[in-house]
């Protein structure tokens, strides 16, 4: 705590030693007067945590930079490369290029409070993409996390409702990560109270890398001896790196393991029966849900005028206004919603599957 305490301090130094090299008597520079009025030409800057997830560059920059097109917004972006302190340099480095209003894919949710409540004060508004800022002052636009760890758990408990269940979640500085598991725990807490199930491995992932998620999963198969029937991954990278493990033991298809995001490798996995479920979530419609909405603050829309938005009590006690959108679990029985949704090829999703195995693969 104490640790945290003092990078927080620390970067709320970087953004005052940003905002204050940026000023030359006259406010701030590169036209970032908060948000426009008049409905004309704005822009709009993305600051991304990396581009490690597959997601990120494929679909979610695209649908964003096609809302921002289609009301008239110029795009700009920053990508701080895993880190938390460039990523404080980056929001600065986008208002001082004239940024309107701000997209923040945060790398840690806590450390980029100070930049955050500096694009605010300076007028701009703000949207925390996909991951949780503990401001009301910000437009919190994501999936709701809680019901896509309630489909992994109950994909994954429908194929294994008894034995000895792993754990491998997300970032512990991303909300996220605790959201997912908590609506595991809400299907679950049932059969594991009654003994039904049992916790033998738990553990956050640093910036929810699969290499780390499978040295973790290795680590559980060798305390355990190999004796794991379920592993809720948070997401698909991790459910890969979970997989590697498995089939190092030959236990790939017979241990469960759930995924989200439609990544194509996580996708194809559940098309081989290594991977039991994909939570999709159309990172299209994120995009431009947050897209959209930006350029409306951008324009002059106030924070609570935002189309399609409802509160949501927070964890650190804050009421955000929120925008959330509905996932959907995918398992071999329902790959044809990703085919319809021209999410994925047939070729890609079915590239080393067993004629006759699965429906949608012919």
């Amino acid at each position: 705590m104490l640790r945290r305490r003092l990078w927080v301090f620390l970067a709320l130094s970087v953004v005052l030693f940003a905002a204050c090299s940026d000023d030359d008597g006259g406010g701030a520079t590169g036209g970032a007067t908060g948000g426009a009025t008049g409905g004309g030409n704005v822009t709009v800057g993305v600051s991304w945590n990396n581009y490690n997830e597959e997601r990120w560059a494929l679909h979610d920059e695209p649908a964003i930079q096609q809302a921002l097109q289609a009301c008239g917004a110029e795009y700009i972006s920053a990508d701080a490369g895993s880190s938390a302190e460039q990523q404080l340099a980056d929001v600065e480095n986008l208002i001082s290029q004239g940024a309107n209003a701000i997209i923040i894919l945060a790398q840690d949710g806590e450390a980029i409070l100070p930049a955050v409540q500096s694009a605010l004060d300076q007028g701009i508004p703000v949207v925390a993409y996909d991951r949780l800022i503990e401001n009301p002052g910000s437009l919190y636009v994501t999936f709701d996390n809680v019901e896509i760890g309630r489909l992994e758990a109950e994909a994954v408990f429908a194929e294994v409702p008894k034995g000895n269940y792993v754990f491998i979640k997300g970032n512990s500085a991303d909300a996220n990560a605790d959201f997912l598991r908590q609506g595991q725990q809400e299907v679950l807490q049932d059969a594991l109270d009654s003994g039904d199930i049992k916790n033998v491995g738990e553990s956050y992932t640093d910036n929810w890398d699969p290499a780390i998620a499978q040295t973790n999963m290795e680590q559980f198969l060798t305390d355990n001896n190999n004796d794991v029937d379920a592993v809720l991954a948070e997401n698909d990278g991790m459910a890969g790196g979970v997989v590697a493990a498995l089939e190092a033991q030959g236990l790939a298809g017979d241990v469960a393991v759930s995924g989200q995001d439609g990544d194509v490798a996580g996708l194809n996995r559940v098309a081989l029966g290594t991977q039991t479920v994909d939570v999709f979530k159309d990172a299209r419609e994120l995009g431009k849900a947050a897209g959209e909405a930006a350029c409306s603050m951008a324009q002059g829309t106030a924070l609570k005028d935002v189309a399609n938005t409802q509160a949501f009590d927070s964890p650190g006690g804050n009421q955000m206004t929120s925008i959330f959108l509905t996932p959907q679990a995918i398992t071999q029985d329902n790959l044809d919603v990703v085919l319809d949704a021209d999410w994925v090829s047939q070729e890609d999703l079915c590239q080393g599957v067993k004629p006759g195995t699965v429906d949608v693969c012919g």
